[in-house]
């Protein structure tokens, strides 16, 4: 495969063996068996890569089976990851490893986004699957229609430019072309979870949703069941394009807020089996 569980892109020197990877996902304890698995959906949010780290450290430890993950912008590059096959530390290691900037190049249309993202989707091709069918667990990105507005979940095709198109900050990237000749950008920008498509797609599984918070109107008020959804929430980090801040700070600060949001799961039945 050309592709990493691990997700690296650094210089070789840096970047672990396949079979290192391997062996550090297999040492991973399985979750504690649970009655029907659930699906990850990881929201929108700038930048906040330390937030859904942590999320993800704490539901390693959980127990929860996951079936599937939905991811929007910077939930989309996580959860791609973690639909791959790569554990907690090596989605947080690949998230943490350059400047954002790093991935920026000069977009030729500028009309429609100040960078291209070529460069990401360079990064993204390199430790990910080509395609949605090779991943190990089923995958949706969240993306919307830059001529109609409109907001879409996909899940098959052509990977990499998926994960793009929903990093693509209308006016910071300029859109991506996907296999329908559309134009897409960041689904984040109309529908910040995709809960209601997630719910159309696999409408037999209830979902866990890591919200990140943000300085805008919430959409909801704490974390707890909202129709059938669990909803973990935990701060917005303070990254910025130039640099991550205090990653490793802000990812420990997320595990432990999702750790105690996720023991509350102590009936499993009013998510799996709701009546």
């Amino acid at each position: 495969m050309r592709y990493l569980p691990a997700i690296a892109v650094a210089a070789a020197a840096s970047v672990p063996s396949a079979a290192a990877l391997a062996t550090s996902a297999a040492s991973v304890p399985p979750a504690a068996s649970v009655r029907a698995p659930v699906d990850i959906v990881l929201s929108s949010g700038f930048l906040c890569f330390s937030r859904h780290c942590g999320f993800l450290d704490a539901l390693q430890q959980s127990q929860l089976s996951v079936a599937a993950y939905v991811g929007t912008s910077s939930g989309a590059l996580a959860a791609s990851m973690a639909a791959a096959g790569a554990d907690a530390d090596a989605v947080a290691e690949e998230l943490s490893r350059t400047r954002p900037l790093a991935s920026c190049r000069p977009s030729a249309t500028p009309w429609r986004g100040a960078f291209s993202t070529r460069a990401l989707r360079k990064r993204i091709s390199r430790v990910l699957p080509a395609t949605f069918e090779e991943l190990g667990k089923p995958l949706g990105i969240g993306i919307y229609d830059r001529a109609t507005g409109e907001p879409r979940l996909v899940t098959s095709g052509d990977l990499p430019r998926a994960v793009a198109a929903s990093c693509a900050v209308p006016g910071l990237f300029a859109p991506v072309r996907l296999d329908d000749g559309a134009l897409y950008l960041d689904g984040g920008a109309v529908d910040r979870t995709f809960l209601a498509l997630h719910k159309a797609w696999r409408p037999e599984r209830r979902a866990v949703c890591h919200l990140v918070k943000n300085d805008g109107v919430e959409l909801v008020q704490r974390d707890g069941i909202i129709d059938g959804v669990y909803v973990v929430k935990t701060p917005r980090a303070n990254a910025k394009l130039w640099g991550l801040g205090d990653f490793e700070g802000e990812r420990k600060a997320a595990e432990e807020l999702s750790k105690r949001s996720l023991a509350a799961l102590e009936n499993l039945d009013r998510i799996i089996n709701p009546k």
